[in-house]
């Protein structure tokens, strides 16, 4: 996260300064209030960023190897089995060291263990490795170790990880399908403009008769087809990363979040599965002892879209001055009003925790209804867009023959 350099006032009209560790500057605000000072000036620091130790580059994110979440899932789900059983967390680490299969998680599980037995916490040890345990991982874990419940919190975690990865799942594999019917779109109408449309571009030449409009622009399309070929092989290698570069931007991940909840197709999914992974990261935190302003903004970190993560920590200055979290919730149009009135009821009956995990069981079930439905009406679209695509083609590569048969018969 950024920093942000802060001048203050404090109750008794004192002057402070000093630098935090916040989302946004309305975030760095709000904490600052929290510590009992008015905020007169927050200014962000440039390329600085607080916790070296507990993020990695971009560049290792991306190409690092990871462990798999099954693999993760099973580890944890063992983690506490051995806890329960009154097995101290080093040793616990032993055991899950020999008997685990991945190769890659045998090493960390070893530099945690070595770490723990040197006398460090168990969240602190993990959080040197945050490509195989995030933030929210240790932090998960660090509560554990504080309540003595690192069982129960383990499996809750367990739980959490199995749900959030069938979520992922069912939104890459709706989101995917297009993407490749699209690809292969691509590669059958760039196979008929480089191969099959130069053979009726010499017939025509031949004849000398004038071609019809669209004729001449598909004829256009090919030629720049095959002699600007190298564009296009260096648009397919070079375009994902621009984007990905892009969307690694604030402004980037602004603006491509926005078009994707705007979305006709994939708008619905992309609330529905983020209030999903919001709902049950707010239950497992709450009912892990988490604070609630900690696990609003814990929670909204894996939404998975910065607008309606943006969108959610506004809604913790209102927790921060006691009004509730029902409220904002139910004021925010871009969420389902259910999200609101559920929260309204668990605040109310004091089970917020509960209420949250039954909100993302409905969501959940909802998305796979989503994808289900998405999925019926994207492969007849799809089919419908690849036909009329081949279609304008054919007309356009007979046209000319139509003209010239036309011709010969008023000839006749």
């Amino acid at each position: 996260m950024p920093i942000y350099a802060y001048q203050a006032q404090s109750i008794n009209g004192k002057k402070t300064r000093g630098d935090l560790e916040a989302i946004d500057i309305e975030d760095a605000k709000l904490k600052i209030r929290q510590q009992q000072l008015i905020p007169l000036q927050v200014v962000q620091l440039k390329n600085t960023y607080a916790r070296k130790e507990k993020s990695a580059t971009f560049l290792q994110l991306l190409f690092a190897p990871k462990v798999k979440t099954r693999d993760l899932q099973v580890f944890t789900r063992q983690f506490a089995t051995l806890i329960n059983a009154g097995i101290t967390a080093g040793d616990s680490l032993k055991i899950l060291e020999t008997g685990t299969g991945n190769p890659l998680l045998r090493q960390v599980i070893r530099k945690v263990r070595i770490s723990v037995e040197a006398g460090k916490n168990l969240g602190d040890s993990m959080a040197a490795f945050p490509i195989t345990f995030d933030n929210f991982y240790c932090n998960m874990i660090r509560a554990g170790e504080a309540s003595g419940s690192l069982d129960n919190i383990l499996n809750r975690m367990a739980v959490y990880l199995e749900k959030n990865e069938k979520v992922k799942n069912q939104v890459k594999s709706a989101m995917s399908y297009p993407v490749l019917i699209l690809a292969l779109t691509a590669i059958v109408v760039s196979g008929i403009l480089v191969f099959v449309i130069p053979k009726f571009q010499e017939m025509y030449t031949s004849s000398g008769s004038d071609l019809p409009q669209l004729t001449q622009m598909i004829i256009a399309l090919s030629y720049a087809i095959r002699s600007k070929w190298y564009f296009l092989v260096l648009l397919f290698f070079a375009g994902p990363s621009i984007l990905v570069a892009y969307y690694n931007t604030g402004e980037g991940k602004k603006l491509i979040d926005k078009i994707f909840i705007d979305s006709p197709l994939f708008g619905d999914l992309i609330v529905k599965s983020s209030v999903a992974r919001f709902s049950r990261t707010m239950s497992t935190l709450l009912s892990s002892g988490v604070p609630l302003l900690e696990a609003i903004e814990a929670a909204a970190k894996t939404v998975g879209n910065v607008i309606i993560e943006n969108t959610l920590n506004k809604c913790r200055e209102s927790v921060a001055v006691g009004k509730g979290f029902a409220l904002p919730l139910s004021k925010l149009k871009i969420l389902p009003p259910m999200v609101g009135q559920m929260v309204s009821i668990g605040e109310h009956t004091g089970a917020l925790d509960s209420m949250l995990s039954k909100v993302a069981d409905f969501y959940e079930d909802e998305v796979e209804n989503v994808i289900k439905s998405m999925t019926s009406l994207i492969e007849p679209l799809m089919l419908v867009i690849i036909g009329c695509i081949i279609a304008v083609i054919l007309i356009a590569m007979y046209l000319p023959i139509f003209g010239m048969a036309d011709a010969v018969t008023r000839g006749g």
